[in-house]
């Protein structure tokens, strides 16, 4: 399941992030690739110690924990701490899958990569090319969202960044270990309580509603590592 999750940082938050990046110190981003990823990749991060990284990272994580949307798509356990990228004059990151596993150098947090997200912090009109691309077994899809808004995708999919020819596209990036670990199973999921939440908002009084809540929480029951 690809998601687009709209809003996650407001203007506001976007704007403050913005403003503390302008004045961080940016790396070779190939510092956090595998040794695969880091043949392909061309960017530069924020390094995962760096004290901007950990601010505007613990306000992301904040804002995820009250987004109902990437709670009910993703059926978080662990999030690793969210990092920061640039690409610019021409940089890029060709085709690659994300490691299976991630350890934080910081709080030596280690989890299982189920789940990536992309958190766009600068609007498509600041850059020129910069897409996401993403392939599944119905094609590649596209990624360039407005300043705030993310993109929830499985780790297991094969993506890459095109080169940004001018401007620059400053993003988060990080991973997610699901509750749920397989994909199928995960989406089942998603669109049952998407069903749930549309029958209760239509039929509040449905005795269906009651009917479909325990069959969701009886599935994840069953699929679930809590």
């Amino acid at each position: 399941m690809i998601l687009q999750i709209p809003d996650v940082l407001n203007a506001e938050q976007v704007a403050h992030a913005r403003r503390l990046l302008n004045e961080a110190t940016w790396v070779d981003g190939r510092v956090t690739a595998g040794m695969q990823a880091a043949r392909a990749k061309d960017n530069m991060q924020l390094a995962e110690d760096d004290p901007v990284a950990g601010r505007i990272g613990d306000q992301i994580l904040a804002a995820l924990q009250r987004n109902p949307l990437f709670v009910s798509a993703a059926l978080p356990l662990k999030v690793f701490p969210p990092l920061f990228n640039r690409y610019r004059g021409g940089e890029s990151f060709g085709h690659h899958v994300d490691n299976a596993i991630r350890q934080s150098p910081v709080t030596g947090a280690r989890i299982r990569t189920d789940l990536s997200a992309t958190l766009f912090l600068a609007d498509p009109e600041e850059y020129e090319g910069g897409e996401l691309m993403i392939e599944d077994t119905y094609g590649v899809h596209v990624a360039k969202l407005p300043a705030g808004h993310m993109v929830l995708y499985p780790s297991t999919s094969l993506h890459h960044v095109k080169p940004v020819t001018s401007g620059a596209r400053i993003a988060s990036f990080f991973w997610i270990q699901s509750m749920v670990r397989d994909d199928g199973q995960r989406s089942l999921l998603f669109d049952l309580d998407t069903a749930i939440q549309r029958l209760t908002l239509d039929l509040p009084d449905h005795p269906a509603a009651v009917q479909l809540t325990a069959v969701y929480h009886n599935l994840l029951r069953r699929w679930a590592d809590a």
